[in-house]
């Protein structure tokens, strides 16, 4: 037998007391490594380390690749970013109501709910390429219609078409990524969808006040219009393809990504010997989400997305022009400075993302925003009780641009390269579906009871989504893993730990 191989068992045989396990198949050992096992409880690994992922070059099809899928993302966050800078222009070119202006803002949320719940099904059917090309249609129509629009019936019609698309991306994009990237720089890669989505919608807050809003909308037609044709020349997922049995062209792809020169056999064995373990020991569907194995998976998903969504994201997001004028502040100006910070600290979390690790900066990222609530809640008190009213505005843009800067840096994005790195690809598709719901449900949620909410108390609000962002910060601290450096399946199979 050649030194330092263990050959496939069909048996289970005693590596330490009271541990039995079975080998999935041949595993190339070295000092300090372990590997994947099938045991009485199921597949487990023990500090495993993968050579051939943790030396895979970056190469130019990796680089290219993910370039290309992130287009999608710019798109979700110029829609995201679109209607607070393009109100007063809207209004008063068709003479609409703030109240359906107002419905306008919030239908984006519909359509995306509408997405999310399709997204999963959709690329795990057609694939993830063919995912992000059926997106970008409904996005590029979506925005000719609120271009062209001449009235708030082809408004709120592209704006739901629109968001149809953006729940499609919300999906596909980190998906994709994250299953064709190195791990030693998974989250780097993984982290260019927030930043595409920092950047589109900093670029809606930066110029929105300056330009006009179908010009702006038409900027928002240009990434999908370039994503189109590129998709035919970038590989489709390789894990994908493993997981609809298309073994030939998962070698051929997951080859191309790695570089021709590089050997991916023990990769692509890994990859092939966890999908079969997978289709062996559960089904998919929705139903076989909840099995407990998977439930940890799920509460991490879903629970950060809930703290993200209910922590007033959107309410800031959508309404920051409104929030800035109650308090006498410059909207236009508030919004340019706000969409500034928000680029400076979504590169930051680019840059520090595999450095520092997920947790540290979803937890310096939650506190900042919570800190940002509060400032901001607290400017509205003074400016109630006539107190400090000079400088009620100064406060309100320091907690507005503290909570959108701290957002950026960790838990708008993080979330995203988390759920797109825990769930095994047997429930990926339901698992993805269901995250992207809640998220686009509380996004409705928050967007739509806004306006309610701030009349009702202006300071009220900002301490409850400063209470929710506090809950968070626990969360967080007691449930969150560290999946920095680690294998998609290695992340997966500590995910289903009994």
């Amino acid at each position: 037998m050649e030194e330092g191989r263990v050959p496939m068992l069909s048996s289970s045989f005693t590596l330490k007391s009271g541990e039995n396990i079975r080998l999935a198949s041949s595993v190339s050992l070295k000092s300090g490594e372990s590997f994947i096992r099938l045991g009485s409880e199921g597949l487990l690994i023990s500090d495993f380390e993968d050579p051939s992922s943790e030396s895979s070059p970056i190469t130019f099809k990796v680089v290219f690749s993910s370039l290309v899928a992130v287009c999608g993302s710019y798109v979700y966050g110029h829609a995201v970013g679109y209607s607070s800078p393009a109100q007063d222009g809207i209004m008063e070119d068709l003479g609409i109501t703030s109240k359906q202006y107002s419905v306008f803002s919030s239908i984006l949320t519909v359509g995306a709910m509408l997405g999310a719940v399709m997204s999963g099904r959709v690329a795990d059917f057609v694939g993830r390429r063919a995912a992000m090309g059926i997106s970008q249609l409904f996005c590029i129509f979506g925005w000719l219609s609120i271009m062209l629009a001449e009235n708030s019936i082809w408004l709120d019609t592209g704006r739901f078409v629109l968001g149809c698309g953006i729940g499609l991306v919300s999906y596909a994009v980190p998906i994709y990524v994250a299953e064709i990237t190195p791990r030693k720089v998974r989250g780097t890669f993984t982290a260019l969808n927030p930043l595409l989505m920092g950047f589109g919608q900093s670029f809606a807050f930066l110029f929105g006040p300056l330009i006009n809003w179908r010009i702006l909308a038409l900027i928002g037609i240009i990434p999908g219009v370039i994503q189109l044709p590129c998709l035919f020349f970038i590989p489709e997922s390789p894990r994908w393809l493993a997981k609809v049995g298309k073994m030939k062209e998962f070698e051929a792809s997951l080859q191309s990504i790695r570089g021709e020169n590089f050997d991916i056999s023990q990769e692509a064995t890994e990859i092939k010997d966890y999908t079969n373990y997978l289709k062996e020991i559960s089904g998919e569907g929705i139903f076989t989400l909840f099995q407990r194995k998977y439930v940890r998976s799920l509460i991490v998903g879903v629970g950060l997305i809930v703290f993200q969504r209910f922590g007033g994201v959107y309410g800031f997001l959508f309404y920051a022009s409104t929030i800035f004028e109650s308090a006498g502040f410059s909207s236009s100006i508030g919004t340019i400075i706000a969409g500034v910070v928000q680029i400076v600290t979504t590169t930051l979390g680019l840059i520090f993302i595999d450095r520092c690790g997920r947790r540290p900066m979803l937890l310096i990222s939650t506190v900042g925003a919570c800190a940002g609530c509060i400032i901001t809640a607290m400017a509205f008190v003074f400016k109630d009780l006539n107190f400090g009213t000079e400088v009620t505005g100064i406060l309100v843009l320091i907690g507005v641009v503290s909570y959108l800067g701290f957002l950026q840096l960790g838990l708008g994005g993080v979330p995203w390269i988390i759920m797109s790195e825990i769930f095994p690809i047997n429930i990926k598709g339901p698992a993805g579906s269901l995250v992207i719901l809640v998220s686009w449900t509380g996004s409705w949620i928050v967007s739509y009871t806004f306006d309610y909410l701030f009349e009702w108390s202006s300071a009220g609000i900002f301490f409850l989504y400063g209470a929710i962002c506090a809950l968070g910060i626990l969360f967080i601290a007691k449930l969150v893993p560290e999946t920095k450096g680690r294998t998609l399946e290695e992340i997966q199979v500590s995910m289903m730990g009994e």
